[in-house]
């Protein structure tokens, strides 16, 4: 036991110090994800997109670790196919992005059997959308999917004490102004990188707008680094390994590093965020947008 406390401290210490992660084992991450919770004060987290992927694997981390877990799926068939993989799961819940209908379903599923200590996020669609591909809502299916459906989620399901949203490296280059004046692509010529670096942009928006309007709720954004997950692809560079553990860490963990509330991180450590994320006026318009694109206003 107290060779375990020196690990756990190890790497705290070297996430507090804001070394590269790439320096820090595997094992001490790993080690410094939730480990610090008594049987006492476990979570209760609810993590959309747990059936395959990065929200799979935090599910399982976190099931490990003795927290209770309710996960996600597009549908009731998927959802039951995650209980069956990670059978320590509380539940599983089920609803599709691409619907308005079912989103808001989700939300009255999730408060039904809420309340819960935190939220991830993890649901998302990637980079390679070759067309705009509207949904039966008239929406762009990559704006639905990482955009409106967890803000829809996030203004209806109770609140939390955390909320984490899983957001890309790609939302560094995209620009807050042309986000927001296009949203939905309807005056511009496709590229799904680009829509894809914009949605997750505006993503970031909706977490930092939360920790600015919710004084009681942590909210952040991670990160996770280009993984050959189905959705990154088998080129993915990054660490699949540490792909899940700084948002499983973020979502139960009472050490000071993860009592913050909006930050965005990667691998452990802060990272700064695409400065328009945190640009007040901008934020205003994304809630305005999404109040009007859902019907759903943003609860105060």
């Amino acid at each position: 036991m107290l060779g375990r406390r020196r690990v756990l401290a190890h790497a705290t210490t070297l996430c507090i110090a804001g070394l590269a992660t790439s320096v820090i084992p595997q094992t001490l991450l790993a080690a410094a994800v939730g480990d610090d919770t008594s049987t006492a004060t476990k979570k209760r987290i609810f993590i959309t997109g747990s059936t395959t992927g990065l929200g799979q694997m935090a599910a399982r981390l976190l099931v490990e670790q003795g927290h209770r877990v309710v996960l996600h799926g597009r549908s009731p068939a998927s959802a039951q196919k995650a209980l069956q993989e990670i059978p320590g799961a509380e539940a599983a819940l089920h609803g599709d992005f691409e619907s308005l209908e079912q989103i808001k379903d989700l939300a009255r599923q999730a408060n039904a059997i809420g309340p819960f200590d935190s939220i991830l996020h993890n649901a998302g669609l990637g980079d390679d959308e070759t067309s705009r591909v509207l949904t039966n809502d008239g929406l762009p299916r990559l704006f639905s999917i990482n955009v409106l459906a967890p803000y829809v989620l996030t203004a209806l399901i109770q609140k939390p004490q955390r909320l984490i949203y899983m957001t890309s490296g790609m939302q560094q280059s995209a620009d807050g102004k042309t986000a927001l004046d296009d949203p939905l692509w309807a005056k511009r010529s496709w590229s799904g990188s680009g829509a894809y670096s914009e949605t997750k942009l505006l993503l970031s928006m909706l977490a930092f707008t939360v920790a600015r309007s919710w004084s009681t709720v942590r909210s952040n954004t991670v990160e996770p680094g280009w993984v050959p997950t189905r959705m990154g692809g088998p080129s993915a560079s990054d660490d699949l390994n540490q792909g899940h553990l700084t948002q499983a860490w973020l979502a139960v963990s009472d050490q000071p590093a993860a009592l913050v509330s909006g930050r965005n991180f990667y691998h452990m450590n802060r990272k700064r965020s695409n400065p328009d994320a945190g640009d007040e006026s901008m934020q205003n318009r994304l809630i305005a947008l999404c109040t009007q694109l859902s019907g759903t206003p943003f609860p105060g």
